[in-house]
């Protein structure tokens, strides 16, 4: 694990402190941003700074006014151009692309060909409802995307002509020399000229949850991004310290630019939802081209009116068509989306929530995904034993013991410094050598401003009692050394009691070899090496960050701090492990997804053993498990890593294009994967998952805009809801789909079958598009609204060559298809052979249909459960929907422009009781057929 100390400091100067001299101040540093231009593919990282100068022609004063203008006008504006909102036209016209969408196009233009105007303007209404709930939707989502959206520098102090300006970052060219500070977000590429405890947040470019101590010094070309120091990227942060840096890159040119331009280059792969209903469609076009067929055949052959041929078969075409299916899809999809929302998951496209419910693998970053993205003290290590605090949020690392808060004297009550115990001076001496600042919170926590390992430090000590303002009051300090990467440590010289106390943090082995004793429970006795170095192995195997600290006693106060910088003779005090701890939640989501058949995988720009030590505390991978390190995955060519992703479940230290790789070899094993992430880093790859989920709230905007789906709360626990929001919302679109389709199978076997028989048509072109748009689609509607079935998560993913209805549901479609036709035919035929009327046997056999539809609404509400097993109140609109269609089929019957435009009539009370226990039989047959498939299962539900 990484134990370095890797504080930065900066900010003022305290009142009481010694200046530092220039050796160990160096001079004043910042950063700067550049244009979308950059000098040449120049390996700026490679080169001195001094050269880099040179080659953009340069100065230490910077550019004058006149060549930035002119530099300017060549490269243009330092800016990412940002994908622009789709048109209402484009988003209008997007509604009209799903092949079912074409079916009824079809349906349309031959209805209207027969001069059947009523029937062409009821599929019209159906499809601009289609394509209005669509594009609501989906322009909403766009909407409340735009509104995350925030600007990433827009101001950046600058040397121009030798006078510090501040300007807008968009004016910035490759040349300009920027100064940096802490806090600021670095507005371009830089290379750093100079460095004064200077580190910055790289997470969101790649991945690494600590802050990246920086240095002017050159570095070999081959050396990776993450490893650059003497560069800084547009986008990430300055945590602590100045720079001065000069701009080599602006704009597309910047890192963060080339990566979103990968990320808007890759095409998005076809939804499983887009699959499987192009094969739905293909098979309802062939079921339509055959049955058109076989009736046009049949009735030529047997010397029939080829005009009542071709309306039979325009009937059997329209009745096959399922119209209210594209309404349908829209609309759960809809519904899901906004329960999505009120969990804080924001979809941008509405097949990405169906897609959610397919995934099979989850492919996640860890630094502010998984984890919090800020650093907290779990474990002390002093007077040769460890104590485990609790862990801030409940979080604790996969094995330690338990931990507890110890009570320690109030620092106001100490006098002398030999009354704090090992453990108070261990948390002391992280205390005063610390450049950030703590303050309370109104929920009585704390909070810190400065590097996250210093503020951690603050927090474990406050939470002991040993607040910040208190010891420093009762320590003041007199001189301090800051950190420096070639010292590893820093220090505070104090004054306590009259007395001068050296109080020194750093790497372990770097304290260690300036100490000569160990403080003990009984008193200092000699240094004990290896057991300190022991501990601290310990807490490494916790993925635990380990700091050292050492304190003595000075015999004079120090003249100049450069009498600091090479303290022996220490006490060795204790060590102090943090870690970026997981979000709440985290691990019990991670095994819910588990459960769900959902296989979850880290992939990460942090340390190998920091990301295996997390992957075994959220149970991604047991300890010991492989790692894939970028290194070795560069090594690997396309062929290899597809068999390297099928075991390797953490991959650490990878860059951009190691993710979209990764990716790519998991869907060639034809996983659907769904990718989450927040930084520049993640973009291409959200973009060629088959679902990119992005953070909301710490997400950058190329990262959202790559995304399918957005994370309001930026939390991996909103995954697993968001993927049982899916699944649900593809088993309610399951469900209206048979719905919807049992109906067309029932006519499927109607109609060719009274033209086997040589009746007349028992049911019109008009009456057939009555039940599939109106009394049909009203039912249909509620299902969209129906609540999760309990045992939703504990399925595994379906099966990935299963299309929208499975194989059980198609067998009971059919079943249900043949009982429905057999019943309305015999109603129809008794009905016209007891009165005569066609009309009247028309009226009963469509009314048959209707009744039929409304006992069918309820054995589809589950696939496997018995309807007396369902709450029949969890869904309140299918009562209204049943009621609506019952009372709308009615009116009809005796409303004067309905009758004419439908051709039916009132039906006697008598024939309505016959309608009913004839349709009640439906009933009965499914009911049996859930009995048998739950003892004898096909399939999947």
């Amino acid at each position: 694990m990484p134990s370095d100390h890797e504080a930065g400091h900066g900010g003022e100067e305290a009142p009481n402190r010694r200046s530092w001299p220039a050796g160990i101040r160096g001079t004043e540093q910042a950063q700067s941003a550049g244009g979308p231009g950059t000098a040449g593919p120049v390996q700026w990282h490679a080169l001195p700074a001094e050269q880099c100068v040179r080659l953009l022609q340069s100065s230490s004063e910077g550019l004058t006014h006149t060549e930035a203008r002119r530099r300017l006008a060549r490269y243009g504006p330092n800016q990412i151009e940002e994908i622009p909102p789709p048109s209402v036209l484009r988003l209008i016209l997007h509604q009209f692309t799903s092949p079912l969408v074409y079916i009824l196009l079809v349906a349309a233009v031959v209805t209207a060909l027969l001069g059947e105007w009523i029937d062409t303007g009821v599929i019209a209404a159906a499809l601009l409802l289609n394509a209005a709930i669509g594009f609501a939707q989906e322009h909403q989502a766009e909407q409340s995307l735009r509104s995350l959206m925030r600007s990433l520098a827009p101001r950046a102090r600058v040397l121009r002509g030798g006078e510090e300006r501040l300007i807008d970052s968009r004016n910035l060219v490759p040349g300009d020399i920027v100064l940096l500070e802490s806090g600021t977000r670095v507005p371009a590429d830089l290379r750093l000229l100079t460095t004064i405890a200077l580190q910055i947040d790289e997470s969101l470019l790649t991945g690494e949850s600590a802050p990246v101590v920086k240095r002017p010094e050159p570095v070999a070309p081959e050396t990776p991004l993450a490893e650059r120091r003497g560069m800084a990227y547009a986008g990430t942060i300055v945590t602590s310290g100045r720079g001065r840096g000069l701009v080599v890159a602006t704009g597309r040119e910047t890192e963060l630019g080339k990566i979103a331009a990968v990320s808007r280059e890759e095409v998005q792969p076809e939804t499983p939802l887009q699959r499987q209903i192009g094969q739905f469609t293909r098979t309802i076009a062939l079921v339509v081209l055959i049955t058109v067929a076989a009736i046009a055949g049949v009735g030529l052959a047997r010397g029939e009116d080829p005009l009542s041929i071709f309306t039979f078969a325009v009937a059997a075409a329209v009745s096959i068509v399922p119209e209210g299916l594209p309404i349908v899809v829209t609309i759960v999809l809809a519904v899901s989306v906004q329960r999505m929302a009120r969990r804080n998951a924001i979809v941008r496209h509405l097949p990405a929530v169906e897609t959610l419910g397919s995934t099979t693998v989850i492919g996640t970053d860890k630094t502010g995904t998984l984890t919090e993205n800020r650093m907290a003290v779990r474990a002390i290590w002093s007077a040769g034993e460890f104590l485990w605090l609790e862990p801030p949020g409940g979080t604790d690392p996969e094995g330690t013991p338990g931990g507890h808060n110890p009570s320690l004297p109030k620092v106001e009550q100490v006098q002398r410094v030999e009354e704090l115990s090992p453990v108070g001076l261990t948390l002391v001496a992280g205390v005063l050598p610390n450049e950030a600042r703590l303050m309370p919170t109104e929920d009585g926590a704390w909070a810190g401003i400065g590097d996250p390992t210093e503020v951690a430090l603050l927090i474990a000590a406050a939470r002991l009692g040993l607040v910040q303002r208190d010891v420093r009051a009762l320590f003041p300090p007199v001189a301090e050394v800051p950190f420096e990467p070639e010292h590893r440590f820093s220090a505070a010289a104090c004054r306590c009691d009259g007395e001068l106390y050296l109080f020194v943090k750093g790497a372990p082995e770097r304290v260690l070899e300036m100490s000569s004793f160990w403080l003990t429970a009984r008193g200092p006795a000699p240094l004990d090496r290896e057991q300190i170095l022991a501990a601290a192995s310990t807490m490494g195997q916790y993925g635990l960050r380990v700091l050292a600290m050492a304190y003595r006693r000075l015999d004079h106060e120090p003249e100049d701090v450069a009498e600091l910088l090479h303290p022996s003779g220490l006490t060795f005090l204790g060590l102090q492990g943090m870690w970026d701890p997981p979000r709440p939640g985290v691990k019990a989501a991670i095994a819910e997804c588990r459960q769900a058949g959902i296989r979850v995988v880290m992939i990460t720009g942090d340390h190998a053993d920091t990301a295996s030590a997390i992957a075994a505390e959220l149970g991604i991978a047991p300890a010991g498990a492989p790692v894939l390190v970028g290194t070795q995955l560069s090594a690997l060519d396309d062929d290899q890593l597809r068999e390297a992703v099928r075991d390797v479940d953490v991959y650490a230290r990878v860059e951009p294009i190691h993710k979209l790789r990764i990716v790519r070899a998991l869907q060639a094993h034809g996983e659907v994967v769904a990718v989450t992430g927040d930084g520049v880093n993640d973009a291409p790859a959200l973009r060629a998952a088959n679902v990119g989920i992005a953070m909301g709230r710490s997400g950058t905007d190329v990262a959202r805009e790559a995304a399918d789906v957005v994370l309001a709360d930026d939390n991996f626990v909103t995954i697993a809801a968001a993927v049982e929001e899916g699944r649900g919302a593809f088993d309610n679109l399951r469900k209206a789909t048979f719905f919807l389709v049992s109906t067309s199978a029932a006519m499927l076997v109607a109609l060719p079958a009274a033209v086997l028989l040589g009746w007349p048509l028992p049911l019109l072109p008009a009456q057939l598009l009555w039940l599939n748009v109106v009394t049909d689609s009203l039912q249909d509607i509620t299902m969209a609204f129906e609540p999760k079935e309990p045992e939703l998560m504990r399925r595994r993913p379906r099966p990935r060559g299963e299309g929208i209805l499975s194989p059980v549901l198609w067998e009971r479609m059919l079943l249900s298809g043949v009982v429905m036709a057999a019943g309305t035919l015999w109603l129809f035929d008794q009905t016209l052979e007891m009165t005569g009327s066609l009309a009247l046997a028309r009226s009963v056999a469509v009314t048959s249909v209707v009744i039929y539809q409304v006992f069918q609404a309820w054995n589809a509400r589950s696939a496997t459960r018995s309807i007396f097993q369902i709450n029949p109140f969890s869904n309140r609109y299918l009562f209204i929907a049943n009621a609506a269609s019952l009372a709308i089929h009615v009116a009809a019957l005796y409303l004067p422009p309905t009758q004419f435009v439908l051709r039916v009539e009132p039906i006697p009370l008598e024939v309505w009781w016959h309608i009913v226990l004839v349709a009640v039989s439906l009933l009965a047959v499914v009911e049996l057929h859930k009995l048998v498939r739950r003892r004898w299962p096909l399939g999947s539900p």
